[in-house]
């Protein structure tokens, strides 16, 4: 299930890109010779042009049947049967790939690329990279529309939270719950992420139990954790409240129910699902007394384990325990929001750049080819189209970037040609 929405994922951002170069290629009269999701090198799926007034289409061929070829003006429109990228190939343009030498050669035609003002050129080669952005913006918008907005609140996380090493390393315990850094409330673990991690901080304030207590971070902290490959900092500390069971549950074999507790092993306390993961995980083939609470009354059963150690029973999430904050918009109140976000977004992994290209953390650039795991393996619409949008936003400021091959390589050297008056080479 992952591997489709990735692939389903990546096919609908490879779409949207590519519209945004076709968009303002057909805005400024320039023609778009084949437009193509997926790349097709031998043969295509499909393959469709406009001829004659007519649609024409062939499937699983090696080359554009002849009628294609002329009707020069219409795009020709395929699948090809490589499930990864696209492309739209616009004519005069130099690609390295679409664009023949001898077309380059040939005298200028005014409905291709390199007749056009540099100003229009440059709006063709960020099409793709503006559609990104927007094509977030859009997403953001539907899903505040279709589920509103539902967040837990620190504070309401009354067992705190368990940390990942690097905060352990540099003073927070599990269990703490932070109320500030550098003095700025904060209500959203989102809000930690980008006073934390992006913007210098220096210290937080915590609640420990019934204290107060104040964190000075070193100055590399922000560092520490870029350079970290923990997919998660903190995570909220809750009970193992029995949530469903799972095929064969030894735990409902033995009478277990639906809400249930758990508390304890052979007398060892587990206040925590995850003190309860990490206990368990001891006695593989082994017979264990559970402790569990059912409408206030303790009780004690007898379970003896697999090679797995596992009882057969899922936790309530904490979104379930915990109190949440939901807000619900209309389609209007929808859209100024998911611009606020898609905003947001953008802002936070634009400041996450100054590490991934600091000399310590290049190799956090290795997280671009682990987009994989930000999918769950089990289906979700939700998260889906959350982190459909979120990549949005990523492969548009990837693209941006003045890497040759890339838009924004291309982008530089027109914004070149626009500042020093001499146009560059078609090749």
């Amino acid at each position: 299930m992952k591997i489709v929405a990735i692939l389903l994922s990546l096919s609908l951002l490879v779409l949207i890109h590519e519209l945004g170069h076709y968009f303002f290629a057909k805005l400024f009269k320039t023609r778009v010779e084949k437009f193509y999701l997926f790349f097709n090198p031998y043969f295509s799926i499909l393959r469709m042009k406009k001829v004659k007034g007519k649609w024409a289409f062939s499937f699983f061929s090696r080359k554009s049947p002849e009628s294609f070829e002329k009707e020069n003006e219409n795009t020709e429109w395929g699948i090809g049967w490589i499930p990864l990228g696209g492309y739209c190939s616009v004519s005069g343009m130099s690609d390295g790939s679409h664009t023949s030498a001898k077309v380059l050669d040939s005298e200028v035609k005014p409905w291709e690329y390199r007749s056009k003002p540099a100003w229009q050129r440059l709006m063709i080669i960020l099409g793709g990279v503006i559609m990104n952005f927007i094509g977030a913006i859009i997403i953001f918008s539907f899903i505040l529309f279709f589920f509103g907005k539902e967040s837990l609140p620190i504070q309401n996380a009354s067992m705190g939270y368990d940390y990942n090493k690097v905060f352990l390393k540099n003073g927070f315990e599990n269990g703490d719950i932070i109320l500030s850094v550098n003095a700025k409330p904060i209500t959203e673990m989102n809000q930690v992420v980008e006073e934390l991690f992006l913007d210098n901080s220096f210290h937080c304030t915590v609640k420990r139990g019934d204290k107060i207590i104040k964190i000075m971070l070193p100055k590399d902290f922000s560092t520490q954790m870029n350079a970290d490959n923990s997919s998660t900092f903190a995570i909220p500390r809750f009970p193992f409240i029995i949530d469903k069971f799972t095929t064969g549950s030894l735990a409902k074999a033995k009478g277990m129910m639906i809400g249930d507790s758990i508390v304890g092993i052979n007398g060892v306390k587990t206040p925590t699902f995850r003190d309860f993961t990490k206990e368990i995980s001891n006695y593989s083939n082994k017979e264990i007394n559970l402790n569990f609470f059912r409408k206030g009354q303790e009780y004690n059963v007898l379970i003896k384990l697999d090679e797995n150690a596992k009882i057969g029973a899922d936790s309530r999430s904490p979104y379930l325990i915990y109190p949440t904050k939901k807000i619900e918009y209309n389609f209007f109140e929808s859209i100024p929001e998911g611009i606020a976000q898609g905003t947001n977004s953008l802002i936070v992994y634009v400041k996450q750049f100054k590490y991934l290209f600091s000399k310590k953390d290049t190799s956090q650039l290795e997280d671009v080819d682990t987009i994989g795991s930000l999918f769950p393996s089990t289906w979700n619409w939700k998260m889906f189209w959350n982190m459909t949008a979120f990549i949005s936003i990523i492969l548009g400021i990837i693209n941006i970037l003045p890497i040759p091959t890339l838009d924004g390589g291309y982008a530089m050297s027109t914004l070149w040609e626009m500042i020093t008056k001499r146009k560059s080479s078609d090749r």
